[in-house]
């Protein structure tokens, strides 16, 4: 779409009850992305008024549904209170966006404004309790906040955050101090990986396929013997005062170790192991391999995953954990995250050339394996 034929950012788009947030996106961005990831987070997604870089037959009901006349830009509805509407362009009525260059498209979101406690003075890696320092936003604000974070490390975009009525006056910002907050989430903040299947690979088929992408991948399914309950335990009181007959208690107790010995002694069932890939000062990369019924919104459609799916978790573990939840971590951490997250999406990709099904990232968004 080009530029010149988007109209600029409006000075007043909010009412006193509501919220406003800018995203900005680079040019290489298609109005589909924006609404399959909108899809991918919120069922009641819908376009009010279609705009013009969206084919009629990309919509579903595309008769029914009105679209933009002249420079009119759409409206995608994503909850019952809050739309996002555009695009526009990254530029202002009279005034300055103040996002970074390389922005080419501008969307104004709308919600109520829905805020709490102030955020832990500690922070958070993608900056949201900087941008919210009065009162972090609740409910479907926040989880309208977090998708828009999501969005903008996804497609490499910018977020002006909480910008209120900052603009409504000719004369400038009306807003109170650092209200508008500009977010860039850094892409390689988030690098874990999903894939979800209906074929389950059993350990020493997952072993071997993951060893050949790093030799260092093992297995990880030793536990600790389990010496029962302590010695004279049914004949204790659960706390001072407790009325519990001890006749009672006692076989109580032993109905218990009863059960415990039966689940012990029968035939093991396998439902979930793992393995890990140690990385010395890098950390550990460990895949999850378990049954998950709650999957991704995308996938709850489809006819293999109507039951749940296999869920093969690729997760980066650093050793300090602390550091790589700052929103501007050392070069240290970001050196090994790089190497890391090469890694997380090998062994992602390996595994789903293996089992099928689909690949998510860290957000729940979908992955094209030739992206990887």
């Amino acid at each position: 779409m080009a530029a010149p034929q988007l109209p600029l950012l409006p000075r007043t788009a909010a009412q006193a009850h509501q919220a406003r947030h800018v995203l900005t996106v680079p040019g290489d961005v298609e109005l589909d992305e924006i609404e399959v990831l909108a899809l991918s987070r919120f069922s009641a997604t819908r376009w009010d008024v279609v705009p013009a870089g969206i084919l009629p037959g990309n919509v579903a009901g595309a008769p029914q549904v009105r679209r933009a006349q002249g420079k009119e830009v759409g409206v995608l509805r994503v909850s019952r209170h809050a739309v996002m509407n555009g695009p526009y362009l990254p530029a202002g009525e009279g005034f300055d966006l103040g996002v970074p260059p390389g922005a080419a498209m501008a969307f104004d979101i709308i919600c109520h404004r829905e805020r709490g406690e102030v955020p832990f003075p500690a922070g958070d890696r993608d900056g949201i309790g900087r941008a919210f320092a009065a009162g972090m936003p609740e409910r479907e604000e926040r989880r309208l906040v977090e998708w828009l974070v999501s969005v903008a490390r996804r497609l490499g975009g910018s977020l002006r955050l909480d910008v209120g009525g900052m603009w409504d006056a000719p004369g400038g910002p009306t807003a109170q101090p650092g209200a508008g907050v500009v977010l860039t989430p850094d892409a390689g903040a988030a690098i874990d990986m999903t894939v979800y299947s209906d074929v389950w690979l059993d350990p020493q088929a997952a072993h071997t396929i993951l060893q050949k992408v790093h030799p260092r991948a093992r297995l990880h399914m030793e536990g600790k013997e389990w010496g029962g309950p302590p010695q004279g335990i049914a004949d204790k009181p659960l706390y001072p005062g407790d009325p519990l007959d001890p006749e009672l208690r006692k076989k109580l107790h032993a109905a218990a170790d009863d059960y415990d010995i039966k689940a012990l002694t029968g035939p093991r069932v396998l439902d979930g192991y793992g393995l890990i890939v140690d990385l010395d000062v890098d950390g550990i990369v460990s895949v999850e391999i378990s049954g998950e019924e709650k999957l991704p919104r995308l996938l709850r459609g489809l006819p293999w995953a109507e039951q749940g799916a296999v869920r093969y978790w690729v997760h980066w573990e650093p050793h300090d954990l602390v550091e790589s939840q700052r929103e501007f971590p050392s070069m240290e951490l970001r050196v090994a995250r790089k190497r890391a997250a090469e890694l997380v999406a090998r062994l992602a990709g390996a595994v789903h050339a293996a089992a099928g099904g689909e690949i998510a990232d860290e957000d729940g968004f979908l992955v094209d394996p030739s992206d990887l």
